[in-house]
């Protein structure tokens, strides 16, 4: 139920920012929820519309001259996936240091906060769901906020206040009182409370109720099941051979397969009982979910850590939770679409801050500036890359600088030299690598004349050709500076 009330508007707010039909992302929130979650091995992961692939769609839409034609490159965007998976393609994630993966929840956490934050107050001009730094015109994240500040609707910032109240003290008071209330989730009671205080503001104080169509859910109304079924649209597969739709077929797989395994890393890490999902079984299903929300007319899918953070935190343990939130989402859009569409985005948005507010908690920064410096700035690097620009950009420059401090790391203690007298012994403690090159060309520069040298390198299981390289320069060197050259296992 939660992850639904969260994906609902995402779904619609990506769709729309796409520039594709709003029930297109109806259609690949389900089709993640119902498919994709069966054939992952995630269980906690949840799949739908990523907002990372909302400016790659909406230039491919425009640029291929037709929805019909882009539903073509999602389904071969899908195959494209697919074969990944069989290739054993997703290890990519394996590679991304912790330091980075933490980093990059903190910076989601954070992000959603301060995108929520207009909404919470009733600027809803973006949106939902965009986590771009950079916005329309010359505006960004901090613009937007400043804003929202001076244009506040009063009646969403009350009924986002209450909201906020209402979920953190219904886990933590009222949900204790009875086992009834523990079966309803903080979020639902939060969206019903929303409804009702707008309703009775429309009652009794009608000039403050929120009623304008950006303030409130805008899910499609089918009046009859024909109508609904009418909505779902078919791709045009003689536009395959045109080069362009294959172009995008493979952005859209590539950028895909990123966001999948690093969201699918973050599910694992985010996971109460840390279980490790196969990624390559995790790229098979994406790749059939989207060949299936091609084929029924929805957008592109990925795993998301927003709705996956939301599950998580609000209590998810199988795979179940976003298999039914997908049911709930189908079932919604066809039942009862006039009931949400009563929802004010204020509430949704005061949902939003709370998870953001778990990922991005103080606590957290403490924790890694304790592991180290080592941990702390390729951590802090990527929340603030995340923050101002993309997810994968910001992962990508703290992946950067969490290899330096890697090759650091690395490049110390690799190699030891002792001596007594004119006799030296420099052994290698570890596997070298070119990383070690600078400290061996130093120490064996530091060698005087006259001496006589064993380099020991029984405990390195592997030695770089760079390292073999720079020992035969100083073995045609050391004639000259009548040093004696002993080597073990080199």
């Amino acid at each position: 139920m939660v992850v639904f009330l969260v994906a609902l508007p995402l779904c619609l707010g990506i769709a729309l920012a796409s520039g594709a039909p709003l029930f297109a992302g109806i259609i690949a929130g389900a089709v993640g929820g119902i498919l994709v979650s069966v054939l992952s091995g995630s269980q906690v992961s949840v799949s739908g519309p990523a907002a990372g692939l909302t400016v790659i769609v909406a230039t491919a839409i425009a640029d291929l001259g037709s929805y019909q034609t882009f539903l073509a490159a999602v389904v071969l965007a899908g195959a494209m996936q697919f074969l990944f998976g069989v290739a054993r393609l997703g290890l990519i994630a394996d590679y991304v240091p912790n330091s980075v993966i933490k980093g990059m929840l903190a910076a989601i956490g954070l992000v959603i906060v301060l995108k929520q934050i207009p909404h919470a107050l009733g600027r809803d001009t973006d949106f939902e769901g965009d986590f771009a730094f950079f916005e329309k015109g010359q505006s960004n994240t901090f613009t937007d906020l400043a804003e929202a500040v001076f244009s506040m609707h009063p009646s969403a910032v009350a009924i986002s206040l209450v909201s906020l109240l209402l979920l953190v003290f219904w886990d933590r008071l009222v949900a204790k009182t009875s086992r009834l209330l523990q079966s309803i989730p903080g979020p639902l009671m939060v969206v019903v409370f929303g409804i009702l205080a707008n309703m009775a503001l429309g009652i009794f104080w009608p000039e403050r109720q929120i009623r304008e169509a950006e303030h409130i859910v805008s899910l499609p109304v089918a009046t009859s099941v024909q109508a609904f079924f009418a909505q779902f649209v078919r791709p045009d597969f003689g536009a395959l051979a045109n080069p362009k739709v294959w172009m995008v077929a493979a952005t859209l797989a590539l950028v895909g397969r990123l966001e999948t395994l690093l969201s699918l890393e973050a599910a694992d890490r985010l996971d109460p009982f840390k279980r490790i999902s196969p990624p390559n079984r995790e790229l098979r299903a994406q790749g059939i979910g989207n060949l299936v929300s091609g084929l029924l007319g929805g957008l592109p899918i990925t795993s998301v850590v927003v709705r996956t953070s939301a599950n998580v935190y609000a209590g998810a343990r199988t795979w179940m939770s976003s298999f039914l939130h997908g049911l709930l989402l189908l079932g919604a859009t066809l039942l009862i679409p006039t009931v949400l569409n009563l929802t004010p985005l204020c509430c949704l948005a005061a949902i939003l801050i709370a998870i953001g507010y778990k990922l991005t908690a103080p606590k957290l920064y403490v924790e890694m500036y304790r592991a180290g410096w080592d941990q702390f700035l390729p951590f802090v690097v990527t929340v603030v890359a995340i923050v101002a620009t993309d997810l994968l950009k910001g992962v990508v420059i703290g992946l950067v600088v969490g290899i330096f401090f890697v090759i650091r790391m690395n490049h110390h203690d690799a190699i030891t030299m002792v001596n007594e007298g004119n006799h030296f012994l420099l052994r290698f403690n570890k596997d070298a690598s070119f990383v070690n090159k600078s400290e061996l060309r130093t120490k064996l520069r530091s060698l005087p004349d006259n001496s006589h040298v064993i380099l020991d390198g029984t405990r390195a299981m592997f030695i770089d050709r760079d390292i073999h390289e720079v020992i035969e320069d100083f073995r045609k060197l050391a004639p000259y500076k009548n040093v004696t050259l002993e080597v073990k296992k080199l």
